[in-house]
């Protein structure tokens, strides 16, 4: 069956990473059937980095954390007044087919909702959602997310995948990085080495003190910038207490895209399991990776120079967004000698 004028609905509500790994669904259909229409319903603040994805043709934002709010603190009426509001806005449009990628029972019930009669998931069985769709996409054993998005597609007869994120950015960031880094006493002529401290779970942040320790040898010729979100300020002062170098903070001080745009002229960038880790693998950017509670094979980049530090930690990969025994042991088991030398490493500089 051919595809090619088919309109399609992509349901990828959240996270920053998850969104961008399952550009590859959209990447992947746009390169086989060129003609078709996509739509993606995805919310803040992950919709940004869709804005200029050239393989989607329209873009539809709904405020997720507004409608879990609601529900958090029962006000059902509230919750149910904005799923109303989304079906009328859905109504709005045609569907023919509606790709579940996020696999929740929400998701499942937005694309019953958006009048789509195909509906798509992935053979996982998260909160009844196989229950909304007519059809998922096959059982496989590779445990990666974005082959396991990409199996949204087999239904379709694609089989040829092409893993690539897909991060585009609009004209007026074309030389952000040369104005902003310069701005703020960065020089472009040497190595830059963007260090992201913080997560959105608790349990995959490295200590400060292990950043401290691995960063404070690291020669001047090195710059150091750190990236995140203005309530990561506060932790990377305490990463700066002590350092005994120079670096510089912009947390807070750039949007999604404009972070996209500084990760072009960045050498290296040092993070957990977190956003800015996939907007840097979208970018091109070479990466050095922490890993305790999550595991590359399952979402790490799969493309690209990047390299990871697995904890050595018995107990890891148990993807809990918080520690049963509540010590944070495989985050901390990793070494900040490890992680210096992996530094050097990629700086080529003697350990």
């Amino acid at each position: 069956m051919n595809f090619e004028h088919s309109r399609f609905l992509i349901v990828r509500l959240s996270s920053i990473g998850d969104v961008l790994h399952a550009t590859t669904v959209a990447h992947n259909l746009k390169l086989h059937y060129p003609s078709c229409h996509i739509t993606w319903l995805a919310s803040p603040p992950a919709s940004e980095l869709l804005q200029y994805n050239p393989d989607i043709d329209r873009l539809l934002v709904w405020d997720r954390s507004r409608f879990d709010k609601a529900v958090a603190g029962r006000r059902l009426r509230e919750a149910f007044g904005m799923l109303r509001t989304l079906r009328k806005e859905l109504h709005g449009y045609t569907f023919d087919i509606a790709l579940d990628i996020q696999c929740l029972f929400l998701t499942g019930l937005i694309t019953r909702l958006s009048g789509a009669p195909r509906r798509i998931g992935i053979y996982e069985r998260h909160e009844f959602n196989h229950l909304f769709m007519t059809e998922r996409g096959p059982a496989i054993d590779d445990p990666h997310k974005i082959r396991r998005y990409m199996t949204s597609l087999a239904p379709l007869g694609i089989h040829t995948l092409e893993p690539a994120l897909i991060l585009a950015l609009p004209p007026k960031l074309e030389h952000f990085a040369e104005e902003f880094l310069p701005s703020h006493g960065i020089s472009l002529a040497k190595p830059i080495l963007m260090v992201n401290i913080r997560t959105t779970w608790p349990d995959k942040n490295w200590p400060v003190e292990s950043f401290r320790t691995a960063l404070c040898k690291l020669p001047e010729e090195i710059q150091l910038v750190f990236c995140g979100a203005p309530k990561d300020q506060h932790y990377i002062d305490e990463v700066l207490q002590g350092l005994s170098r120079s670096a510089v903070s912009i947390a807070g001080k750039t949007s999604l895209l404009e972070l996209a745009a500084l990760f072009r002229e960045t050498d290296l960038l040092l993070t957990g399991d977190t956003g800015p880790l996939y907007i840097a693998a979208a970018m091109g950017t070479p990466t050095l990776s922490l890993w305790g509670p999550t595991h590359p094979t399952i979402y790490g980049p799969l493309t690209g120079p990047h390299s990871f530090i697995l904890s050595p930690h018995d107990c890891t990969s148990c993807c809990k967004t918080r520690c049963r025994d509540k010590t944070n042991a495989c985050m901390q088991a990793i070494s900040p000698k490890i992680v210096f030398q992996h530094l050097c490493s990629c700086f080529h500089l003697p350990a």
